[in-house]
């Protein structure tokens, strides 16, 4: 089932007004028609509605049935993404919000080969952002994960002290053991944040300011990951978890 997403301004009554792009693919690319029936996203919230009629510029759908599909995690997972090269961080910003991530967080780290200036993170950030909205109607997301600006370190370490915790995929004595500490910590509504490096992984001194800023060493393995693959293993991993443990 198709999944769009409105604002407020949308709704009249029982109804939604659905025009612009999302209107076009519906009558144009779905050809779909009246009496089908997809999914509506609002503030969180995804109700099923299905086609009333059609103008020249809009649709019109009626909701019938509220709450339909309730997709949001029991937690809110943050992933600060270090920089990697070339189209990785489309491939993580899919994969990642299909696995149920609440916003990503790209940091700019001392190993990062890529450079942006501001005109490039700006256009980037845009891109992204379009990327994580076809991928959450792919998933049948309720919301729209924020894709933020590209952070430095140092920024990107004040807002990691605003998680609830804030989980560092490092080498570590203990492995798995660290792992399953880290993850017993985790409650329902929690704000838990994940640091990926990039392709050459954490200067040390950005460890040991990630660990004093409340960062909780975790294991992902006896293996090396590239960076793609240790961000999806990482939120993975956490959903698991809250989906396993915290969800009625």
């Amino acid at each position: 089932m198709y999944n769009f997403f409105v604002n407020e301004n949308q709704k009249l009554n029982d109804k939604y007004v659905i025009t612009g792009t999302d209107f076009n693919h519906i009558k144009n690319v779905l050809r779909m028609t009246v009496g089908d029936t997809f999914l509506v996203s609002e503030n969180g919230i995804s109700n099923l509605c299905e086609i009333e009629c059609f103008d020249n510029e809009s649709v019109v759908a009626k909701i019938i049935e509220e709450n339909y599909n309730d997709t949001n995690l029991p937690i809110k997972i943050y992933l600060f993404q270090g920089l990697p090269k070339g189209d990785k961080m489309e491939l993580i910003i899919q994969k990642t919000v299909e696995l149920g991530v609440e916003g990503i967080i790209p940091v700019e780290m001392n190993r990062c080969v890529v450079k942006l200036d501001d005109k490039k993170k700006k256009s980037k950030v845009s891109r992204w952002q379009t990327i994580s909205e076809s991928a959450a109607k792919q998933s049948k997301r309720n919301t729209i994960p924020e894709i933020f600006d590209v952070l430095t370190y140092k920024q990107a370490m004040e807002k990691a002290k605003e998680m609830d915790l804030f989980l560092v995929p490092y080498e570590s004595k203990n492995g798995m053991e660290d792992t399953k500490t880290a993850l017993s910590q985790i409650k329902s509504g929690m704000s838990v944040g994940i640091l990926i490096g990039p392709e050459g992984g954490f200067d040390e001194k950005e460890v040991e300011q990630a660990f004093e800023n409340g960062g909780k060493v975790v294991s992902l393995g006896k293996r090396i990951l590239r960076t793609e693959t240790a961000a999806i293993t990482s939120v993975s991993m956490c959903m698991l978890y809250a989906e396993m443990n915290l969800s009625d």
